[in-house]
């Protein structure tokens, strides 16, 4: 029976069922496109609705957090004072036992304003570099020529001795006056070393305008006024420098500091030295010729007798007086000077240091020659106490 069915009705049916199909997918087809194109065009839409919906969130958050910010301060905050740039910070010196190296220090004290007005009320001052072994013994004496003078002057102690400072008083113009401070052999390139870290810590103080290496040993010759206004008032620096053949000068000079220094150019002089503020900085600063005396003066070569003699000649010659303030007698030869003690202590004595003879300041002639004067023991400072006030008319 089931074979025997009609065939055209098996094609009919099969040709009604392919149509079928055929208009299924072609409804899918149409739906996957029409959601597709309505996709497209509803998303912008979607995303400015979202944006919009943030937006507002941000803004009511926002505006919330303003008010109670407004209302609220940090404690912390509050109590912060303003923060000060101002000039009395910057010329204010630093504490004299600071902890910095050789190498800050210099760096620090050789900076240089480019103008040349000062814009503050300023009284210049004279450092006053004491270069010791121990403590100033004969700082009784010192005192008294220090005194009333408060504010024109500053005091610098170097010293080997880490302990210099404990016997010192407290009222005395001495405590506390002690720099950061290296041992220093006699006529070893260290004490030109010494003597540039007491010219950088002084440096530091902007008032200071004179500067003076004392030693221990030294006394003033005459009171503060007068040696106040010698200093200030000179036109021109106090280093001296002289050219000695022999042994002792052109002997010592060593061919491998040429060609920064030639042998034409060898000086020698005293190292107790006076200068001024533009010449103490090209000290401190100087590389070059240091760097010479450093590397190739040791031996019988004293640098402490030949580098600034040499350096200040060579360079800044035109400024420079060409001699010491300092008097020291060395006509009994050897190497070190004659030395003072307590019988030898008189009141003709010093009037002949004070009065030995003329000498040229500011192009004229003058009277003084000598401020200060060594090599006084410790043995003497008794008769020193005695004598030297009221010759030399101390503030008492």
């Amino acid at each position: 029976m089931k074979n025997n069915q009609n065939p055209s009705t098996i094609s009919l049916f099969k040709l009604l069922n392919a149509q079928l199909h055929l208009s299924n997918l072609l409804s899918l087809i149409l739906f996957f496109v029409f959601g597709l194109c309505f996709g497209v065009i509803l998303t912008p839409r979607l995303k400015t609705i979202s944006f919009n919906l943030k937006f507002t969130q941000f803004s009511l958050s926002t505006t919330a957090a303003a008010a109670v910010t407004s209302d609220f301060v940090a404690p912390s905050q509050a109590a912060l004072p303003p923060v000060e740039l101002g000039l009395k910070s910057y010329l204010t010196p630093p504490e004299l036992m600071h902890d910095m190296t050789d190498g800050e220090l210099i760096w620090r004290a050789s900076m240089v304003p480019k103008v040349g007005d000062y814009p503050f009320k300023r009284t210049p001052k004279v450092a006053f570099m004491f270069l010791t072994r121990g403590p100033v013994v004969l700082s009784p004496l010192w005192e008294r020529f220090f005194k009333g003078y408060d504010g024109l002057f500053t005091i610098y102690v170097h010293s080997s001795d880490s302990s210099a400072n404990v016997t010192v008083p407290e009222d005395s113009v001495f405590f506390g006056r002690r720099i950061p401070s290296k041992d220093v052999g006699w006529g070893k390139v260290n004490m030109i070393e010494a003597e540039r870290r007491l010219l950088a810590n002084a440096l530091l103080d902007f008032s200071n305008q004179r500067f003076v290496l004392l030693s221990e040993a030294c006394i003033p010759l005459f009171n503060f006024s007068t040696v106040y206004s010698y200093l200030i008032n000179s036109k021109h620096n106090f280093v001296e420098s002289y050219d000695q053949e022999g042994p002792v000068g052109r002997g010592r000079y060593s061919p491998k500091m040429g060609p920064v220094v030639d042998i034409e150019e060898w000086r020698k002089g005293s190292q107790w030295f006076e200068m001024d503020r533009d010449l103490a900085i090209q000290v401190i600063a100087d590389k070059v010729y240091f760097s010479v005396f450093h590397d190739f003066c040791g031996g019988q070569c004293y640098a402490d007798e030949h580098y600034l003699p040499t350096f200040v000649t060579k360079i800044f010659r035109e400024m420079n007086a060409n001699r010491t303030l300092t008097f020291v007698d060395w006509a009994k030869g050897g190497p070190h000077p004659t030395r003072y003690m307590g019988d030898d202590v008189t009141e003709e004595f010093l009037k002949k240091l004070r009065n030995d003879r003329s000498c040229e300041y500011n192009g004229k002639k003058d009277q003084i020659c000598h401020l200060f004067a060594r090599k006084f023991a410790s043995h003497s400072l008794e008769r020193l106490l005695r004598i030297a006030p009221k010759l030399m008319q101390f503030n008492l």
